[in-house]
């Protein structure tokens, strides 16, 4: 399948990354140091149903510039491909607790923490996700806020 196409990925997110190894904290580090191709970016936000737009808007990228790394095969900055890593990381618990990704994107736009903040907005930044991470761990326990 073409990554343009626009046509929707099925199957889970983890399944699909499985040459990726986000076990742990060290694993998405090390793999971020050695270079994330572009391919799974782009890759990622069809699978997502995000653009590449808002993707991109995430991990501070102008979408040309992502667009520019993967003509010229260069791979991510360390920072951005950890950021990449822990927000598919992030993606697939969310699918496994919410049961599709569809769910999860849902629950990402609802305010939470007793604010108008949103999920989604705390995604830009690797702590960020780190927080949303914890907040999903608390779901999954039943601790639900």
């Amino acid at each position: 399948m073409s990554l343009t196409s626009g046509m929707v990925e099925t199957g889970s997110l983890r399944k699909k990354f499985q040459t990726l190894d986000l076990s742990d904290e060290g694993k998405i580090v090390f793999s971020a140091h050695k270079g994330v191709k572009p391919a799974i970016f782009y890759s990622f936000a069809v699978f997502i149903k995000m653009s590449e737009k808002k993707l991109a808007s995430l991990l501070h990228i102008h979408p040309r510039t992502m667009s520019n790394y993967r003509d010229q095969h260069k791979k991510l900055a360390p920072v951005e491909g950890e950021h990449l890593l822990k927000l598919i990381a992030l993606f697939a618990k969310g699918e496994e607790i919410f049961g599709n990704i569809d769910e999860f994107n849902y629950w990402l736009q609802k305010p939470f923490w007793d604010s108008k903040d949103r999920p989604i907005d705390w995604l830009i930044t690797p702590g960020g996700v780190d927080l949303v991470s914890d907040e999903l761990d608390r779901l999954a326990h039943g601790y639900a806020v």
